[in-house]
């Protein structure tokens, strides 16, 4: 309790040292595979989660299939999936994020839209969906913001859990620290008739991160 309540406390000198450190275009790499990352973007080289999802991805056989990372940021996860084989589209409410992701030779096949949430997703379907949601319960101040808050009534998950039940056909996986709010994360997937079953436990640097299954929840449970 006293680590997750420093946690929180850090996460505006966080986000400060973001801005700073992210004045200027930075690269990320990972195995190989290279992104940019503009000023105003999430930083996966900052947190955990990026790198979890990426080492968790890796044994799977995601080759010919199709593959959403719903909220990309830098794209480093898109990357590295359409490296492997699969068809990805990568999608985001940040127009710098997706401007640079096209600018990116690495992702030259790789489908980029504008989109917040499932907007501009409507009826397609995929394999598999990837998620990094913003998690904190505060109210973005502007779209860099929206990478990290989720609004302060939880309205990021109230939307997303709403139009996940059309997009059930794939395997959803989605990411969240013990320093969020999980328990109200659950309930408003549960309101939704969904269930988040963990797929995976681990714990980094102090930190213990879960990855989810997001899935249709059975009758009575």
């Amino acid at each position: 309790m006293i680590r997750q309540l420093l946690k929180r406390m850090a996460t505006p000198l966080l986000q400060r040292a973001q801005r700073f450190y992210l004045r200027k275009p930075r690269k990320y790499s990972y195995k190989g595979q290279s992104v940019t990352v503009m000023p105003g973007v999430f930083p996966p080289f900052l947190t955990l989660s990026t790198k979890i999802l990426l080492e968790y991805l890796e044994p799977i056989d995601i080759a010919g299939k199709s593959l959403l990372e719903l909220g990309c940021g830098s794209g480093i996860i898109s990357v590295c999936s359409s490296a492997r084989g699969a068809k990805v589209t990568a999608s985001d409410i940040n127009v710098i994020a997706l401007k640079a992701l096209r600018e990116n030779p690495s992702a030259t096949g790789i489908e980029i839209v504008e989109s917040d949430l499932f907007n501009a997703l409507r009826g397609r379907n995929f394999d598999y969906i990837v998620i990094n949601p913003p998690y904190y319960a505060k109210e973005a101040e502007d779209v860099a913001g929206k990478a990290w808050f989720c609004g302060s009534g939880f309205e990021y998950f109230r939307k997303l859990f709403a139009q996940l039940p059309d997009f059930l056909s794939a395997e959803v996986l989605m990411i969240l620290s013990e320093d969020c709010d999980i328990e109200t994360i659950s309930r408003i997937a549960t309101a939704n008739s969904l269930k988040m079953e963990v797929m995976k436990e681990l714990r980094k640097a102090g930190e213990r991160n879960f990855i989810f299954r997001v899935c249709a929840s059975s009758p009575g449970s």
